[in-house]
């Protein structure tokens, strides 16, 4: 790929060859976050680049706040794959996708440096305004890729992120009633928790059962919203959560 503009001025750019055009003309309107989950920011930049990979992001945060551009947000980067949100299964065409350089749970899953979200943020907040994504709409990969990813984990600061004008979120509930649901638990409280997931958008049919696909979901909910305990159980604190999200979500573009 011919060296381009970078989008983000920050940014230098790094051009990968992987990547296609937005299908049917689709425009971004979902912003996914990632790990890298190596071993350092440099194997993640080389493995984004390789046309062997077959995978790319638009950009690459490295810890020490540097930001690479991979691809043009124009065109489609291929960094979501198989993945839902809201009905939608071309995420790629409808989303920028941002790499954030952390080894992933695989390999100890540290803290993410202040710089490196100081740079996350900046960058998320000219993405967003630019393009007029929905704070709820600022994702994680394991929210539209649930039974295959759990990154950007846990341990990233979602809450510090919407203190920055950045992505949905509430106060997790510290509990409250109601029997916690989990594998093998049927009825009408559980087609409820599957159809207020899939409210929020996460790709679940509701079935009154609580089988492996909603324990995945529930896990990706917690990680992104109530990451004290990722368990997959939906207990009282992860289903208020839940609801209070619903309540409060944006209807109309930032």
């Amino acid at each position: 790929m011919e060296p381009f503009s970078p989008d983000f001025a920050a940014a230098r750019v790094v051009p990968s060859p992987n990547f296609g055009d937005r299908k049917g003309g689709a425009l971004p309107d979902l912003l996914i976050l990632h790990y890298t989950g190596t071993k350092t920011a440099d194997e993640a930049l080389r493995h984004l680049c390789n046309p062997a990979a077959e995978v790319s992001s638009h950009y690459l945060v490295f810890e020490d706040g540097g930001i690479a551009q991979l691809v043009p947000e124009a065109r489609r980067a291929w960094h979501a794959g198989v993945s839902s949100w809201e009905g939608t299964t071309d995420i790629n065409s409808r989303s920028i996708g941002i790499e954030i350089a952390n080894p992933g749970h695989d390999f100890g899953y540290p803290d993410f440096p202040p710089k490196q979200i100081k740079a996350v943020i900046a960058l998320c907040l000219d993405i967003v305004l630019r393009h007029r994504i929905r704070a709820d709409r600022v994702l994680a990969h394991s929210d539209v890729a649930p039974a295959r990813k759990q990154d950007p984990g846990e341990k990233f600061p979602w809450r510090q992120l919407h203190k920055a004008g950045v992505g949905h979120w509430v106060m997790p509930s510290r509990g409250g009633k109601g029997a916690a649901l989990r594998a093998n638990d049927g009825g009408a409280e559980v087609f409820a928790l599957q159809e207020e997931l899939a409210a929020y958008g996460y790709g679940i049919s509701p079935t009154g059962e609580f089988d492996q696909a909603t324990a995945e979901v529930v896990t990706a909910f917690q990680r992104h919203f109530r990451p004290a305990r990722v368990d997959g159980i939906a207990d009282a604190s992860t289903r208020i959560t839940l609801q209070k999200l619903l309540v409060t979500r944006p209807m109309v573009a930032a």
